[in-house]
């Protein structure tokens, strides 16, 4: 487990700075710009003989290693086209070179920004990339001979600012990886709590935790119905951090913090359940951006709630057909105790509804094995309640390169919910709409003004995508980076 936790900046000659390795970037145009020129010179001429000899090709996301003279090494990245540059191609390439490092057991590496890398935005992307891509999770090897992390790295050029900030919200990440790949015996409920408290007191955040017996009393019927098959002591977490007036509405984060997910006496199939660890990456979510937020320390109000417990199928767990009663009275026919993410989250939204007067809510859950099907393990699917917020969502999603795709709320969805024996039931129409249903039985414990969306990450919070600032089959801590520009943190 390590990661690039922080990173140097500069804004001198990069031949000053002490470093194993320079990393230069270089448009499909393969042109050789005066900086891409100078760094050639040092290395013997071995950049120009590996254009020469077709090895590079500029291509956004190509990292290519050079030796030159003296054992002198270069990583090139590519830029795509001229006049194109944009921060996931800096972001990307920031990903690859740290992970060449590691490849290469390249202790340091100077990384110089692109010339014509104006925005202060494409330093920060560059500096979330080489965080994001030295992530390495060890913490439960023993047996590995020669474990190589690289320890340093210096980006020479760009905006200062957006680099300490791009390494601050990289560390959120990193963190809700951490604490996402870490297995159901570790990562419980207790474990997520401790966590919250600790980014709390770093912080000056009020966390507040309550156990099992505290919310059954207060009315939590559903989250209560989930937790009652497990001997794991279940939590409701909640982070406050009010860095802005008083009257200021806060802005409200819910992440789903299923450590293990059996399914209950709905059980799942075998394969894969140990995938089932991953069933909390919501709560990872929330984490990750009160871990930026900590640091960052915005002027505004942001709340973080974490309803967490396992699923599992003891003699004392809730079964199909049990009616539950959740925070803010509403029935709840159990028609399927492997739908038992969207029950926590209602005792979760209809507590937040009550207390905080949102300015918005914004839920995220591993909700539904429908989401994979509908986009894959590349978009994360969204529907809410306010137009507004989802288009800023939407328009956050381009900045961060974290792609979204919204599903209807309609009518019919939401009657498709409604139980005949109880107000909702948690399942939709058979083998229609699923990842739809999630959503619409979640809107009917959000309080009709309220401007509320929720993300169903089932697809991208882990996963085989290939990005060099992920690793496939990993925690991904999706989202985190587009939560953090939604807010303005």
């Amino acid at each position: 487990m390590a990661h690039l936790s922080q990173l140097k900046h500069s804004s001198g000659d990069w031949r000053k700075i002490k470093s194993d390795a320079v990393a230069v970037g270089i448009y499909d145009d393969l042109k050789l710009t005066r900086q891409f020129q100078g760094v050639n010179r040092e290395l013997g001429r071995g950049l120009s003989n590996a254009l020469a000899a077709n090895l590079i090709k500029g291509k956004a996301g190509e990292v290519k290693t050079v030796v030159g003279k003296k054992g002198a090494i270069a990583f090139v990245f590519g830029l795509g086209k001229r006049g194109k540059l944009n921060a996931e191609a800096l972001r990307k390439a920031g990903g690859g070179v740290s992970k060449a490092c590691n490849a290469n057991k390249i202790d340091s590496v100077s990384f110089l920004m692109p010339v014509d890398a104006k925005e202060n935005y494409h330093s920060q992307a560059a500096a979330e990339g080489l965080v994001l891509g030295s992530y390495q999770f060890n913490e439960f090897k023993t047996t590995d001979d020669d474990p190589f992390d690289m320890i340093g790295a210096t980006i020479i050029g760009g905006n200062k600012k957006a680099v300490v900030k791009g390494t601050i919200i990289a560390n959120g990440v990193c963190l809700a990886r951490n604490v996402e790949n870490r297995p159901g015996n570790v990562a419980t409920p207790t474990h997520l709590a401790e966590n919250a408290k600790e980014i709390g007191k770093s912080g000056g955040m009020k966390v507040t935790v309550f156990d099992r017996e505290k919310f059954t009393k207060m009315g939590m019927g559903a989250l209560a119905g989930v937790a009652s098959g497990t001997e794991v002591p279940p939590k409701f977490i909640i982070m406050e951090y009010m860095g802005g007036p008083k009257k200021q509405k806060p802005k409200v984060l819910v992440g789903k913090g299923l450590t293990f997910d059996s399914g209950g006496i709905s059980i799942k199939p075998s394969a894969k359940m140990d995938e089932m660890k991953y069933d909390m990456c919501g709560s990872g979510v929330v984490l990750g951006v009160m871990k930026a937020v900590a640091e960052l320390k915005p002027k505004m109000n942001i709340i973080g709630i974490i309803p967490s417990t396992e699923n599992m199928s003891g003699d004392k767990a809730y079964r199909p057909g049990d009616v539950l009663t959740a925070y803010n009275g509403k029935t709840i026919e159990v028609l399927n105790t492997d739908a038992e993410g969207r029950l926590i989250l209602a005792d979760a939204l209809s507590y937040a509804s009550k207390y905080y007067d949102p300015e918005y809510m914004i839920d995220f859950a591993t909700l539904t094995g429908a989401v994979v099907v509908a986009l894959g393990h590349v978009a994360t699917g969204i529907m809410g309640t306010d137009v507004s917020l989802i288009n800023a969502i939407k328009s956050s999603s381009k900045t961060t390169a974290e792609k979204v795709w919204e599903f209807p709320l309609w009518d019919e969805y939401l009657e498709q919910v409604k139980s005949k024996i109880a107000d909702v039931k948690n399942v939709g129409a058979p083998m229609q709409a699923g990842s739809i249903a999630g959503g619409a039985f979640l809107e009917a414990f959000v309080d009709e003004d309220i401007p509320w969306c929720h993300f169903d990450i089932a697809g991208t919070a882990w996963g085989d995508r290939d990005l060099s600032y992920h690793n496939k089959g990993s925690a991904t801590g999706e989202v985190i980076r587009l939560v953090v520009d939604l807010m303005g943190v």
